[in-house]
């Protein structure tokens, strides 16, 4: 009887091994996985409205050309967006082109500032090359700079670094 109940305790010590294992086996497997949302991650937003005005504005010299929504675009965007998103978007867009503007005047000043409100297509003529086009409803932000020195392509400019961005497009050749 004592050789039994030992070997009663053996064997049930050993399923409890088992089981336990096998537990951590089906852990191991079920393993559940968690999507991480990184805050700084710009989330996909509707595609901008188109523009009203389907206009091409031609630009033939070196130039800074700040482009904004025609007022009916504007509006649809207002529309598409959350009201505090576009208060606080049309605010930063505010200041952004008033310091790029600042820093043009200073550091550029020969170079001509070209406001494009009622234009959807702009056309850049180099000196030596063919002409290049820009369609601003294919252009993500809604207000925005592109830069132009006549010979290289046209280049859109991230207005918060407006210092150094106009300094290596202006010494490319």
């Amino acid at each position: 009887m004592k050789k039994n109940i030992g070997l009663f305790i053996k064997g049930t010590a050993a399923a409890g091994l088992l089981c336990i294992f096998a537990a951590c086996n089906d852990n191991v497997t079920e393993k559940k996985v968690t999507k991480v949302v990184d805050p700084l991650t710009k989330p996909k937003a509707a595609a901008k409205p188109p523009a009203t005005y389907q206009d091409t504005l031609t630009i033939n010299t070196s130039a800074a050309v700040f482009f904004h929504p025609d007022s009916l675009q504007l509006l649809q965007i207002k529309a598409i967006t959350d009201s505090m998103v576009f208060v606080g978007s049309m605010h930063e867009f505010f200041y952004q082109m008033r310091n790029a503007r600042i820093v043009i005047k200073k550091t550029w000043p020969a170079l001509p500032i070209i406001e494009s409100e009622k234009n959807r297509y702009l056309k850049f003529t180099r000196k030596d090359g063919p002409p290049v086009y820009v369609d601003l409803d294919t252009k993500y932000d809604a207000h925005g700079l592109i830069v132009f020195d006549g010979k290289q392509a046209p280049e859109q400019v991230d207005m918060t670094n407006i210092e150094s961005i106009m300094g290596f497009y202006f010494s490319k050749k």
